[in-house]
């Protein structure tokens, strides 16, 4: 498999200003390659660095230092190279509501000088791609949250990029729109064979993609399919409500081997024939435990495995970098 992006210990640094008074980190030496033809998800909570990462594969902000190359051409020294061979949508929306679907898409089409029958032939193409062949004479404004998205993707499809950047693309979506939406970039990357790269704080949005970058804190957490970074629970999630998460897991270190974790109220305990090891828990702390959940591993579980902390705890309120 080719590469389509190349990452080499990418850092940025944004300087104080007013609000903070000191610099912020929000990328730290990041290494990372995306195959060509990959539904790739750079996953992360508020703060992760990932939006940051947008921004600089997108060719919007320059990095502080490192290096990264889209399809062979260099970021920092190729910019109007790269932006070419982009397509790109933004997490929040561009288009007008009072056009139709067929006239926001002449506009943007004529940004590629598209003119004449290549265009209509082009829209016609990205629209059934997209299936809102029958909403061409349809004002934006009456189309549902996960159609206007739709629409957005068929914008940047205009110029056939062999490359699509979407930045949370499912901001807004109900978890059925966003299914959908999802379905469309899997349709499309196996149709077309395009490499679309997204940035998101969704689990189960991740989980529907090839492989899956975790950001915390600017650096790399995991990397892997979604399969594969489960794996690595090595069993199953026991998870206990408890109103002394610190001290029952504590007792619960000193009394076994397990690796029990103080997690927000509740202990959390990975482990290999879970169920079996339940009755034991209940038995050697009577009336400390509240209730007990018994769980496959998630992506939220491979989070707290790396990280320490949840994933939940730091979700965007608006966004986040």
């Amino acid at each position: 498999m080719n590469d389509a992006i190349v990452i080499e210990e990418l850092t940025h640094v944004y300087p104080k200003t007013r609000k903070r008074s000191e610099p912020l980190r929000a990328l730290a030496s990041l290494n990372l390659t995306v195959g060509s033809g990959e539904l790739f998800a750079v996953l992360g909570p508020n703060g992760s660095g990932k939006s940051t990462l947008f921004r600089i594969l997108s060719t919007l902000v320059q990095a502080t230092s490192g290096t990264a190359r889209i399809l062979g051409a260099d970021l920092r020294s190729e910019p109007g190279r790269v932006r070419r061979t982009l397509g790109v949508v933004f997490q929040h929306p561009s288009l007008d509501g009072k056009l139709t679907v067929q006239e926001n898409l002449v506009h943007q089409g004529h940004l590629y000088a598209l003119r004449g029958s290549d265009l209509d032939r082009r829209i016609g193409e990205t629209l059934s791609l997209v299936g809102l062949s029958d909403r061409t004479d349809e004002l934006v404004d009456r189309l549902s949250g996960g159609m206007q998205r739709r629409v957005e993707l068929a914008k940047c499809l205009l110029h056939k990029p062999p490359l699509l950047l979407l930045d949370e693309p499912s901001t807004g979506l109900d978890p059925g729109a966003r299914k959908d939406f999802i379905g469309y970039l899997e349709h499309l990357r196996a149709s077309e064979g395009t490499t679309i790269l997204l940035t998101t704080h969704i689990l189960d949005e991740a989980d529907r993609c090839g492989r899956i970058a975790i950001l915390d804190k600017g650096a790399l957490v995991a990397l892997g399919t979604p399969a594969e970074l489960k794996q690595e629970i090595g069993g199953e999630v026991i998870t206990l409500a408890t109103s002394d998460p610190e001290g029952l897991a504590g007792d619960i270190r000193a009394h076994s081997d397990a690796g029990a974790q103080a997690i927000g109220n509740c202990v959390r305990i990975e482990r290999k024939h879970a169920h079996e090891y339940i009755p034991r828990l209940v038995e050697a702390f009577p009336g400390r435990i509240e209730s007990i959940t018994l769980s496959r591993p998630t992506l939220e579980d491979v989070f707290i495995h790396r990280t320490g902390h949840r994933f939940s705890d730091h979700l965007p309120q608006h966004g986040g970098n």
